[in-house]
Formats: structure tokens, sequence, C-alpha cells
């Protein structure tokens, strides 16, 4: 599975983004996308994810109500919505696949590039 995120930008803290992850090759039974993100200096950090199958969601708590993931099964897409961004959410975001339900990076077996969000204040 390959994947190809996009999206990202430079926004106003307040603003909004849309983040796209697009998969091709096959998409397994139980598979989860998950978005992690990774800001200078620090350690990459899970964000959200959504499995495949079911559509269960889950999000870090700095996030919640602000963030909202989707899927698009027909094409492939998994989505970030980022509303209400604050300069704390500035990093390199990564999209993931992989066969857990797990919000530790190292679990995923497949990795998108990352795509530069800039939080202003």
């Amino acid at each position: 599975v390959q994947l190809q995120a996009s999206g990202g930008g430079l926004v106003q803290a307040g603003g909004s983004l849309r983040l796209s992850c697009t998969l091709s090759g096959p998409i397994y039974t139980n598979y989860v996308s998950g978005w992690f993100r990774q800001a200078p200096g620090k350690e990459r950090e899970f964000v959200s994810l959504i499995r495949w199958s079911s559509g269960s969601t889950y999000y870090r708590d700095s996030v919640k109500g602000r963030f909202t993931i989707s899927k698009d099964n027909g094409k492939k897409m998994v989505v970030l919505q980022m509303n209400s961004l604050k300069p704390e959410d500035t990093a390199v975001y990564f999209c993931a696949a992989g066969p857990a339900f797990s919000v530790i990076a190292t679990d995923y077996e497949n990795w998108g590039q990352g795509t530069l969000v800039t939080v202003s204040s």
C-alpha cells in the first residue's frame, strides 16, 4: 500500500486546513488509517485514526472537537479536517496505514510523505 498526502500550508490561528491521504493498493479487512504529526525537535505523535471497515475513529485529546477524520471508500481517501487551528498544531503531518487500531507509530506498516502545516499566531 502506498500513501500520498496533501493539503498542508500556512494558516492563521483560528483558521482551517484539510489534509487528504490517498491510498493505492488493497485495503485489507480491519485496516486502519492514521494521522501523526512531528513538530521540530519533538517526537512523532498520534493525532487521529479511522478503521476502514467500521468507520470507528479515535483522536488525541488536544484535537478533539477541532479535528475530524473521515474516509471515502470509493476514492480510497482519508481526510483530516482541521478547524480552530492553534500555533501548537504546527508540525509535519504524516498519514499511515496498518492492521492495528493503535496510537503507536511503529504499529503502522505504511507511511506517506509528510505535509507541513504551519499555524501563525
